[in-house]
C-alpha cells in the first residue's frame, strides 16, 4: 500500500481501535475476545503478484500449501518467509481479511501462551505472531522472531491479508 494511503488509513483505523478495542492490545486475554473483521472467501480481482497466489491489493499473502508468506507493497514482494499454520483440528482460515489490531506483547488466556508481535486479522483471534516453526498452531500463522517483528512493523490496522490454499 502506498505510504500516503497507509498513513490516511492508519489515522482513520487508529480511531476505530481506540473506540472499539481500547486496552485490548495491552491487556492479556483470549484472542477470540478481540473484534474481527468479516472474512471474505472471494478472491480479489486482479492479476496475481508473481511468485505468490495473491493479488496486488494484498499487503500480506499466505500460501498454506507451500508454508510461505510474503509482505507486499504496491504489488511488489518486500519479504518472503516460512511459517507454520494450524493443524487439521484448528486450521488457519482461508479468505481475504483486514488487519484488525496489533499487540507487541500479547498473552492468550485461552492457551496460556505468549504471542509476541501479534497482528490479528481473522475471526477467532487468528494472528501472525512469533511462534514455533515445528509445532502446529491453533490456527494462527507462526513466524520466526525476525519475521514476526517484520510483519508487526510493516502491517497496519486495515491492511489486507490474503490467505490461500492453492491446489
Amino acid at each position: 500500500m502506498n505510504t500516503l494511503l497507509r498513513r490516511a488509513l492508519t489515522v482513520v483505523a487508529t480511531g476505530g481501535v481506540l473506540v472499539g478495542g481500547a486496552g485490548l492490545a495491552s491487556a492479556a486475554g483470549d484472542a477470540s475476545e478481540a473484534p474481527a473483521p468479516p472474512a471474505s472467501t472471494a478472491t480479489p480481482s486482479g492479476a496475481a503478484v508473481p511468485g505468490t497466489p495473491c493479488t496486488a491489493s494484498a499487503d500480506a499473502c499466505v500460501d498454506l500449501a507451500s508454508h510461505t508468506a510474503w509482505l507486499l507493497d504496491d504489488g511488489e514482494v518486500t519479504r518472503t518467509v516460512p511459517f507454520l499454520d494450524g493443524d487439521p483440528r484448528s486450521p488457519t482460515p482461508v479468505g481475504t481479511f483486514a488487519v484488525d489490531w496489533k499487540a507487541q506483547n500479547y498473552h492468550s488466556r485461552e492457551f496460556d501462551a505468549d504471542m509476541p508481535f501479534s497482528v490479528f486479522f481473522a475471526p477467532g483471534g487468528i494472528a501472525f505472531h512469533e511462534g514455533s516453526l515445528e509445532r502446529p498452531s491453533a490456527g494462527c500463522v507462526h513466524l520466526g522472531k525476525p519475521d514476526a517483528v517484520a510483519f508487526f512493523d510493516a502491517l497496519e490496522v486495515g491492511d489486507q491479508v490474503q490467505v490461500r490454499r492453492p491446489s
